[in-house]
């Protein structure tokens, strides 16, 4: 009878460490500047993402159901970066690498959540701009702001639970021999793969995991670009044409900036050294979270406005204060 797996006898208790060793990159020389550069850029990430919240929220023109979901997106990159790039920060760079066991899966519990809001984010914005090119007569009564936050939420709520599921099953697992992960962070596949007893429905789940969380997301927003493609096809005037296609263009930026990286990594990952990989998928990471508000901010004219419109009225509330 195999003692480390509890199919076979459910009152065999669990072996779970104290704590995970984190030890991707270790071995790279200089790899601290690295992660200097990682935390500049999560500065930058953080006063990026609350610029555009702080935007969207004191301007009353963009608290529309797009804004909904573009407020969502910088939220969700704001908690994701804050997530993952202190604790990242904490391990490699002051040398906390010890883990302890409850502590690492609810951080892959907060970051696998965040990343995977991400391309839903993506979806959610996609389906806004189909309905505004596709649909424009209908497009104020169907986007509404209850249905955009419905949307959202829906969003949420699967991707926590599927997140908590998979979270949840590395509790079954047995941890008899290494406790070291080749991760940047506490990384699902390198966590169940270290487990003595059978670890088959955490390989299921990472199987499912990507289609459900990424290539059904990706196919939605191809799918949505070619109805959209097809529609502007049909219309006659190259300037609607035009119109049309700066509303797509941020949401498009977006879309390359999150996927083209991790295809590249997924598709050549047999050829990438495990080194090569990590710091590819850290940088998939933390570079959305910097770029999202910059696209938006530069290629968005009404963020662009209403950026205008909050600074014209802090100046004059301060020259208000000078003269009194």
């Amino acid at each position: 009878m195999d003692l480390f797996n509890p199919a076979e006898d459910e009152n065999i208790s669990m072996v779970h460490p104290e704590y995970f060793i984190i030890s991707g990159l270790s071995k790279l020389p200089r790899i601290h500047l690295y992660y200097i550069f990682l935390f500049l850029v999560y500065i930058v990430s953080v006063l990026a993402n609350s610029t555009v919240m702080t935007v969207i929220c004191l301007d009353r023109r963009l608290q529309t159901p797009k804004y909904v979901a573009v407020f969502n997106l910088a939220f969700v990159d704001l908690f994701g970066s804050s997530a993952l790039v202190p604790k990242l920060l904490d391990v490699f760079l002051l040398g906390h690498r010890r883990v302890p066991f409850r502590s690492c899966l609810t951080f892959l519990f907060f970051c696998y959540t965040c990343l995977s809001m991400q391309p839903f984010n993506l979806v959610a914005l996609a389906y806004d701009r189909l309905l505004a090119i596709i649909f424009p007569l209908q497009y104020q009564a169907r986007m509404t702001h209850r249905f955009m936050l419905s949307l959202i939420l829906s969003f949420w709520l699967a991707v926590s639970v599927l997140v908590a599921l998979a979270t949840g099953l590395l509790t079954r697992l047995s941890f008899c021999k290494s406790v070291v992960i080749n991760s940047y962070f506490c990384d699902h596949g390198q966590i169940y793969r270290l487990a003595c007893n059978s670890h088959y429905p955490n390989y299921v789940v990472s199987c499912v995991y990507p289609v459900l969380l990424f290539w059904l997301p990706l196919a939605f927003i191809l799918l949505s670009y070619v109805a959209i493609g097809r529609t502007l096809a049909k219309v006659a005037n190259w300037r609607r044409r035009l119109k049309a296609l700066r509303t797509c263009a941020a949401h498009l930026s977006l879309v390359a900036v999150y996927f083209t990286p991790l295809l590249v990594t997924f598709t050549l990952m047999e050829n990438i050294h495990p080194d090569g990989r990590i710091i590819s998928l850290s940088l998939t990471s933390v570079f959305p979270p910097v770029l999202n508000p910059v696209i938006y901010t530069l290629q968005t004219q009404e963020i662009q406005e209403a950026l205008g419109r909050l600074l014209r009225r802090a100046r004059c509330r301060k020259r208000d204060v000078t003269l009194k």
